[in-house]
């Protein structure tokens, strides 16, 4: 009985061997997904990242363009949040990692 040494062909498939995240990474840049994905996950992220009482009172909240516009239905709130426009920014763009909204409208 002879046993075969393994040939370069299965060396060279050891090479081709990527991690399944680096995988998903590359296949969310080469289909240009990772914006829409990071957009999804501010907006199912509003409640944990502004808090449940902001969330109560939001009605609608959505994307476009690198704008979050977000629709509230208690007036002192809106006013509130105007007031702190650029921190709810940051606090949303730390949330996701990178610069995913650029301005912030409160409807």
């Amino acid at each position: 009985m002879h046993l075969k040494k393994p040939s370069n062909s299965d060396n060279s498939r050891q090479a081709d061997i990527v991690p399944l995240k680096d995988g998903i990474k590359a296949l969310l840049k080469a289909y240009r997904l990772q914006g829409k994905l990071n957009e999804v996950f501010v907006v199912s992220s509003w409640e944990r990242i502004m808090g449940k009482a902001v969330a109560l009172k939001t009605q609608e909240i959505y994307i476009s363009n690198g704008k979050l516009f977000v629709r509230l239905n208690s007036a002192p709130l809106k006013h509130e949040l105007v007031m702190a426009k650029t921190r709810v920014m940051e606090l949303i763009n730390d949330e996701v990692g990178e610069t995913v909204i650029k301005e912030v409208i409160f409807l």
